[in-house]
């Protein structure tokens, strides 16, 4: 799957080159960083759109971010789709570990589940953060989870 800048421009380059570039050029500019990755779904019919986002925070001076996008055609129950979005996420924490923790980068992985036991993602809160936890990544959920409930969600949209 192909990596793309919010303008929309194809990433051609792998993915850990092209964010060991975006901190070195950010670094160079005097910016520090915080990254931010979150995935996002949406049920459209019989196919699941799914967005995950590599949300870059420059400190006090705006962010970008880059995005990877695809569809299946699969039936998932919510719990399923909500597990399957924090897959995705951290598969891509997993990649970039390395890059970040050499420019000391912090990192994050939110996730798009709801806190508050009302909404129907909440089925899937303990496990994911179980997950993200366990394999030593900062979580979020809502509501503080942008990169996933508001950068990944305006990509599946």
């Amino acid at each position: 799957m192909s990596w793309k800048k919010f303008s929309g421009e194809n990433i051609n380059n792998n993915i850990i080159d092209e964010v060991a570039q975006a901190i070195e050029r950010e670094s160079a500019l005097g910016n520090k960083l915080k990254v931010c990755i979150g995935t996002d779904s949406q049920v459209k019919g019989k196919q699941i759109d799914f967005a995950t986002v590599i949300v870059f925070l420059r400190e006090q001076r705006g962010g970008f971010m880059f995005i990877q996008q695809e569809k299946i055609t699969q039936k998932m129950g919510i719990k399923e789709r909500m597990l399957n979005e924090v897959q995705r996420s951290i598969e891509t924490a997993y990649q970039l570990c390395p890059i970040l923790e050499l420019h000391d980068v912090d990192l994050e992985v939110h996730a798009d589940i709801n806190t508050n036991p009302n909404f129907k993602s909440n089925t899937a809160l303990q496990e994911a953060m179980g997950y993200i936890l366990s394999m030593g990544f900062v979580f979020k959920a809502k509501p503080e989870a942008f990169a996933s409930s508001y950068c990944a969600n305006k990509m599946v949209q």
